[in-house]
């Protein structure tokens, strides 16, 4: 789907010659009901299966494919198709349009899912959706409830008919909504930790009986951590 975008100089070791880009953050191309109607909405239906018939016919029998790659972005799109300030505002005195785009999102990835489960090689459905920072979730836990939860929700309820498990990747503080996605969405695993929000070890004591925890070491620690003479790690200056 067509975004709108903000490059910039990119300044890091490894720069990218032509910039780097940001999501606009203000407006995207879907913030009236004028641009949801002429806005190039995708037929999923069209898409191309090829390499997923490929890897049905040619994995070696002890593996298989995650359905995952752009999948299940729910609360993602909603801030990239209007732009995150605009949807703030929207939120208030657009919540029909919120609506109408949190739907079409959502007919559009049941559509994708159902193709994807039409493989016997596809053993795993793995959303993937940033709702949070730092301290809180993007959008209020109840505005979740309404525009975002019920799409992942679907999602898994296609995966548990299919026999096959829904984890879910997803960015930020979720401590508002995480019985959400445990009762209500019902995943079976969630992905992405930071120190700086709830460590991996805090996250397994308190939930760990109930869902599966993916991953757990901090990139920025990776990124940033020494190790010490005493075999332990700090942060670089």
């Amino acid at each position: 789907m067509p975004l709108r975008r903000t490059v910039i100089e990119d300044t890091a070791g490894l720069r990218r010659e032509t910039g780097r880009s940001y999501m606009e953050e203000h407006t995207g191309p879907v913030t009236n009901w004028d641009e949801f109607e002429t806005y190039p909405w995708p037929d999923v239906s069209a898409a191309s299966t090829r390499a997923l018939e490929w890897y049905e016919g040619n994995l070696p029998d002890d593996m298989c494919v995650i359905a995952s790659g752009g999948f299940a972005h729910f609360a993602e799109y909603l801030t990239w198709l209007m732009g995150y300030e605009t949807l703030c505002y929207s939120l208030f005195d657009q919540r029909d349009l919120v609506a109408a785009i949190s739907q079409k999102l959502l007919r559009m990835f049941e559509v994708a899912l159902a193709r994807m489960l039409e493989f016997e090689r596809v053993k795993i459905v793995w959303g993937s959706d940033d709702m949070g920072f730092r301290s809180g979730t993007l959008i209020s836990p109840n505005d979740l409830r309404e525009f975002v939860l019920p799409g992942h929700k679907l999602m898994a309820e296609m995966s548990h008919l299919a026999g096959r498990p829904y984890l879910l990747h997803a960015c930020g503080n979720l401590v508002g909504i995480m019985e959400d996605l445990i009762e209500t969405v019902c995943i079976d695993a969630l992905h992405s930790f930071e120190d700086t929000i709830v460590s991996v070890v805090s996250m397994k004591e308190r939930y760990g009986h109930r869902i599966a925890v993916l991953g757990g070491i901090d990139v920025d620690f990776l990124c940033r951590a020494s190790q010490d003479r005493s075999g332990g790690a700090s942060a670089r200056p």
